[in-house]
């Protein structure tokens, strides 16, 4: 039986697993263990929620050793705020019994607090590409003595287009280092980005992004419009015994501000949202009152898809859509975690039929519809995207035709007719010096005067 104990790890280190109820290791975490520590560039590429964290953190714990070193040794990079946060706390629970210095850096935030710690010492750095250069830049931070560089969630961070920073961070850093990435999908940036900077990687793929993982029952609803989905959602979350915990995800900030306001006055006292607008503190304690079941629907944008380690979460609600297929399975993947069972819904209009058709395409795999209650009342009323195409008013844009024009009607007089040039005297300067002068022009005074 495959165990952790087979990784041979360090006392304190193996201690540590065992306390937190780790017993197998996941096939991301048996693949990866021995080629980080042999040194070598790796790309792992694994689907959502299969232990991606830990395969990287084990080897990196179990090789680091007690330093007085004031700069980073290890440097790991994400996308997103919430999930440094919850690579630091992973990080620390491992280490109860070894002393090693991790320092959170992320935006949003107060900068002061993360140069302090940074001045004293750290052996880990934690961080979100954009604050991070904004540290580097004003020398609270060196990547000197960075050994090792991991990348998590790449593919997000290059969506959200952290590319430039993660060049110019990547220059910083010694040529002499191992590089550690890992990603749920591999597209062709991403690929770019090992061929720029990794020595000859080896690649481990332990599942594909479009494979849907099978402790998850997925179904879906084909429904009218926006408004009839809230209707939908209302009745579901109705039954309270069985949608527990719900992440209800949506295609963009405007579509959760809608649905979280539309809900509000009946669910506001158990919801909360979270998308890129909102403060960080606001988020942060969004999740937590999620995460410790003082709220059970929490709306979140695809930009959070990976940006959250939520445990026991019963339903994944697609109320949109994703335009992209690789979206729906980073979604789903939020339900069914460590093995339990997990429920995803997805929610479908006409105009949403083909975005759905691709996921099914992706995964080869039909997912199952469920007829619409009949006792779920259909709305007629519209958002202002899923309404007709208006007439463009003439006011706005003028009908390219000839017009008619009335009897007030008159041509300009020649005089006005005539266009601003500039004002006469730069063109007589012009005309003189074949070039344009300001009468300010100490040059154009001294030759006013000659003449």
């Amino acid at each position: 039986m495959d165990t952790f104990d087979n990784f041979q790890l360090k006392k304190t280190l193996n201690n540590a697993v065992a306390e937190l109820g780790f017993e197998k290791p996941t096939p991301i975490q048996s693949a990866a263990f021995s080629v980080i520590l042999s040194g070598k560039d790796i790309l792992g590429v694994a689907q959502t929620g299969t232990g991606k964290t830990l395969a990287y953190l084990l080897p990196i714990l179990d090789e680091m050793t007690f330093s007085k070193q004031l700069t980073p040794r290890v440097l790991i990079m994400v996308p997103t705020r919430e999930l440094v946060l919850q690579v630091v706390e992973e990080i620390e629970r491992l280490t109860a019994y070894i002393s090693v210095r991790t320092v959170a850096v992320y935006g949003g935030v107060n900068a002061n607090p993360q140069r302090a710690a940074l001045g004293e010492g750290s052996d880990i750095v934690v961080a979100t590409p954009g604050r991070l250069y904004d540290l580097i830049l004003d020398q609270s931070v060196s990547l000197k003595g960075i050994k090792k560089l991991v990348i998590d969630e790449v593919d997000v961070m290059l969506d959200l287009g952290f590319l430039p920073q993660l060049n110019n961070l990547m220059e910083l850093m010694p040529e002499r280092r191992q590089n550690i990435m890992f990603s749920a999908t591999m597209t062709e940036p991403v690929s770019e980005l090992i061929d720029s900077f990794f020595v000859v990687p080896e690649k481990i793929s332990i599942a594909v992004s479009g494979t849907p993982l099978e402790n998850i029952r997925q179904t879906c609803y084909h429904v009218e419009n926006f408004y009839t989905k809230v209707n939908l959602l209302r009745h579901l979350l109705e039954d309270r015994d069985t949608f527990q915990k719900v992440l209800v995800f949506t295609s963009h900030k405007r579509s959760a501000d809608r649905l979280f306001n539309t809900l509000e006055e009946e669910l506001g006292n158990e919801m909360c949202i979270i998308h890129s607008n909102k403060s960080q503190n606001y988020r942060i304690r969004s999740i937590e009152e999620f995460d410790e079941g003082k709220n059970r629907l929490l709306i979140a944008t695809d930009i959070m898809t990976r940006g959250l380690d939520l445990d026991k979460i019963t339903h994944v609600i697609n109320f949109d859509t994703p335009s992209f297929p690789e979206n729906y399975m980073h979604r789903i993947g939020r339900t069914g975690r460590a093995k339990e069972e997990g429920n995803a819904i997805l929610f479908y209009t006409e105009k949403e039929v083909q975005l759905k058709e691709n996921i099914e395409a992706l995964m080869d795999y039909k997912i199952p519809e469920i007829p619409f209650p009949e006792e779920v009342k259909v709305s007629r009323d519209l958002i202002p995207e899923e309404r007709p195409d208006e007439e463009i008013s003439k006011n706005i844009h003028r009908n390219s035709k000839k017009e008619t024009r009335g009897a007030g009607f008159h041509e300009k007089k020649a005089k006005n007719q005539k266009t601003n040039e500039g004002g006469s005297y730069k063109k007589k300067i012009a005309k003189k010096y074949k070039k344009a002068q300001t009468r300010g022009d100490k040059t154009y005074h001294k030759r006013q005067k000659r003449g």
